[in-house]
C-alpha cells in the first residue's frame, strides 16, 4: 500500500508541476479569473440595484440578496468551467500518446489506476487553485451582509463546483486516453459534458421511470442541489460515481493499449 501511495504521489507531483509550468494552463486560469471577476462585479451591481429599486417602491418583502447572489454567481462559474475544463483534461493522456510515453506508462510497474488517480488529483488541485482566489472577494462581499451570511452554504456550493469539475475531468481523462489528438479530446469531452448537463431536460420531456432515471444522471440537477446548500447523499453518490467511472474506463483504456502493443 505504501508503494502504491508513493507512486500516486510521484505522478501527482509531476503532473501538477507540468500544469503550473504550462502556458496553456496559465491562459485557462487567466480567462477563468477574468470572466469570474467580470460577472462578480456585474452581478453585485445588479443585485444592489434590485435592493435600491425595492426600497424605492416601498417593498417590505424580505430579500435574501446574498443567497440569491451566491446562486447566480455559482451558476455562472459552473457555466464558465464547462467550457474550460475540457481544455484542462484534453492533454492528460493524449499528450502521452503523441509523445510515445504512454507505452512506457502502460508497461511500467506503476498500476494504471495509480497513474490515472495521480493525474486526476493533479488537475483537480490545479482547478482548486483557480477557485480559491474567488473565495477571498466573496468573503469580503459577504462580510458586509446583515444578517451574516451562512458560510456553510458558501462552502457546500463551492464543494459542489469542485465535485462537478472532478467528475468532468475524470470523464475527460478517459476520452483523452482514447486519442493522440488533444483537439479531438477537448471536443468530445465538451460534447459529453453538454449531454450530461442537459439530460435533465430530456428526462422531463420523456417523463415516467425512464425520464426520472435520465434526470438523475444530470450534472446540472445535482450541482444545483449542492449550490443551494442542500446536503443530498444522492448528489454526492452521483458525482463520486462519475469520478470512479472515469478512472475505471481510463485504466481499462490503457490496459487495452498495452495489449495492442504486446
Amino acid at each position: 500500500m505504501r508503494i502504491v501511495l508513493s507512486n500516486i504521489l510521484a505522478i501527482y507531483r509531476r503532473e501538477l508541476q507540468s500544469y503550473f509550468a504550462s502556458p496553456l494552463a496559465s491562459i485557462v486560469a487567466g480567462v477563468f479569473w477574468l470572466l469570474a471577476g467580470f460577472f462578480f462585479v456585474n452581478l453585485l451591481n445588479a443585485f444592489n440595484l434590485e435592493v435600491l429599486r425595492a426600497d424605492s417602491l416601498g417593498n417590505t418583502t424580505p430579500l435574501d440578496v446574498p443567497y440569491q447572489f451566491l446562486q447566480s454567481f455559482l451558476g455562472v462559474l459552473s457555466s464558465v468551467a464547462l467550457f474550460l475544463l475540457p481544455i484542462l483534461s484534453m492533454g492528460l493522456y493524449a499528450e502521452e500518446r503523441k509523445c510515445g510515453t504512454l507505452e512506457l506508462l502502460a508497461t511500467s510497474p506503476v498500476t494504471n489506476w495509480a497513474v490515472a488517480l495521480g493525474k486526476l488529483l493533479a488537475v483537480v488541485t490545479f482547478f482548486l487553485t483557480m477557485v480559491l482566489p474567488l473565495l477571498l472577494y466573496e468573503a469580503i462581499a459577504f462580510s458586509a451582509t446583515t444578517p451574516p451570511m451562512n458560510f456553510g452554504v458558501v462552502f457546500l456550493g463551492h464543494m459542489g463546483l469542485v465535485l462537478l469539475a472532478a467528475a468532468v475531468l475524470s470523464l475527460g481523462m478517459f476520452i483523452s486516453s482514447l486519442t493522440d489528438s488533444t483537439i479531438l479530446a477537448a471536443v468530445f469531452t465538451f460534447g459529453l459534458v453538454i449531454f450530461l448537463w442537459v439530460i435533465d431536460l430530456l428526462g422531463q420531456r420523456l417523463g415516467g421511470p425512464l425520464g426520472s432515471a435520465l434526470g438523475h444522471l444530470s450534472l446540472l440537477k445535482h450541482f444545483g442541489n449542492l449550490s443551494q446548500g442542500i446536503v443530498d447523499s444522492s448528489s454526492l453518490v452521483l458525482f463520486g460515481s462519475y469520478i470512479v467511472l472515469g478512472l475505471f474506463l481510463t485504466a481499462q483504456s490503457v490496459d487495452a493499449f498495452r495489449f495492442q502493443r504486446s
